[in-house]
């Protein structure tokens, strides 16, 4: 009750106020307190430390996605986080074009489910590549079949497996893939006006590479099938596959074909 005046104090107030001691309007300036706006619609459920932390973790996850994937696709693999945002549900699915893929997991043992969306041209290209392509994208969208869609849930359930290790230091889950939607209509888990935290991340597959010095069959492009500490790279004519330190790779590229 320390914000309640004695009736001594009520009464010294009163005599200040009526003896001219104490001005009205410089009370007033003094107690003016600055206020914030807040949307009621938009509610801030993540704070800047929250989405920071979501990027360390996911930032792992793409470490991890940069060593495992290679194993299935027989391509070089980088992943890096972009950027992460909070955002509402209804923005994140307005700004989807059918076809889209839409992976819906389960993380137990929390409640709810989080959404994994590949890209179609990712999803595209993955398919191109575990049939034996060089893992090119389609110029123009279309319907993906039952059996691109098969491929590509055997490789989403890989990644949503390789979820549980970067969780570890926060909680222990249990993520499994529920299924997959093609159309972001038939994918709201949630509200509308829930807010939801997007992680973004950048996926590239295989690079084609122009040397400075041709190859003895007479061409100088590669294609990098293997990144480390040793580079793996085959050219693109003959299919002969070279193993080189990083450094001298670096030196002998000219130039970037193709990401």
């Amino acid at each position: 009750m320390g914000d309640v005046l004695s009736q001594s104090e009520i009464d010294n107030l009163l005599n200040a106020l009526s003896s001219g001691e104490l001005d009205v309007d410089e009370i007033k300036e003094n107690s003016e307190q600055t206020v914030k706006d807040y949307d009621f619609a938009r509610p801030s459920k993540f704070s800047k430390e929250h989405l920071r932390t979501l990027e360390i973790i996911f930032e792992h996850y793409g470490r991890l996605l940069t060593t495992n994937l290679p194993v299935y696709l027989r391509k070089s693999v980088q992943v890096e986080v972009m950027n992460s945002e909070a955002v509402t549900y209804s923005e994140f699915t307005n700004a989807l074009s059918n076809p889209v893929l839409l992976g819906i997991v389960n993380f137990a043992p929390l409640q709810g489910n989080i959404i994994v969306e590949m890209a179609s041209g990712l999803g595209y290209a993955i398919v191109d590549r575990m049939l034996g392509g060089r893992g090119v994208a389609l110029e123009k969208k279309r319907e993906f079949s039952e059996i691109e869609l098969l491929i590509i849930e055997r490789i989403l359930v890989i990644c949503i497996n390789l979820l549980q290790e970067p969780w570890q230091n926060v909680l222990d889950i249990s993520p499994h893939l529920e299924r997959i939607e093609t159309n972001s209509q038939y994918a709201q888990i949630i509200s509308p006006s829930e807010v939801i935290a997007i992680i973004t991340m950048n996926i590239k597959i295989g690079d084609v590479v122009e040397l400075k010095k041709q190859h003895a069959c007479g061409c100088k492009e590669f294609e990098i099938t293997r990144v480390g500490m040793d580079i793996k790279i085959k050219c693109t004519k003959c299919l002969r596959s070279i193993m080189l330190d990083r450094e001298t790779v670096e030196k002998k590229i000219k130039k970037i074909i193709k990401k």
